[in-house]
């Protein structure tokens, strides 16, 4: 399941380009359109509600602010494992609202020219949560990075997939 950003939408490139790595792996893919929802507990909710009606855990991908979104839905619901794209934590005045993951396998992809979401953030994250991070010469949006990220989108599948 897929959530995008702030001011992203449901199938950006990006989203695409990752749905199709998931759907090689056999996985069927949603994307939430959280379009006009700007409080991040909604979000959240709307998010809940829609992983409520799977059959299986799910696996849960978000891009900043939807990052957070899967953070939080995953301390609420069993997760198979999250993969996180510049996800919006430890933002400035609002530290104390940084959900606690689940206990699953955590990737998170960063880029070190980030000037919306500190890279420092995602560094944080992972050292206090011993998730995996992959740190890319990009921006918030990590569009320059695409085929990579896809590469290790792919990796991080696999591996949890097989176990």
């Amino acid at each position: 399941m897929f959530s995008h950003g702030k001011d992203g939408v449901p199938w950006s490139p990006k989203i695409v380009a990752m749905s199709e790595v998931a759907q090689r792996h056999g996985l069927r893919v949603e994307s939430i359109d959280y379009r006009g929802i700007d409080d991040p507990m909604a979000r959240v909710a709307k998010a809940l509600e829609f992983c409520r009606t799977l059959d299986q855990p799910p696996i849960l991908i978000g891009s900043s602010l939807g990052g957070h979104v899967s953070a939080a839905v995953s301390a609420e619901i069993p997760t198979r494992a999250m993969f996180l794209l510049a996800p919006a934590f430890f933002m400035k005045g609002f530290e104390q609202y940084t959900p606690t993951p689940a206990q699953c396998p955590i990737a998170i992809v960063h880029g070190w020219n980030d000037t919306v979401v500190p890279v420092e953030n995602s560094i944080r994250f992972a050292r206090t949560y011993r998730t995996a991070l992959y740190v890319l010469d990009s921006d918030h949006r990590l569009t320059s990075c695409i085929p990579e990220i896809c590469e290790l989108l792919d990796a991080f599948l696999g591996r949890v997939l097989r176990s």
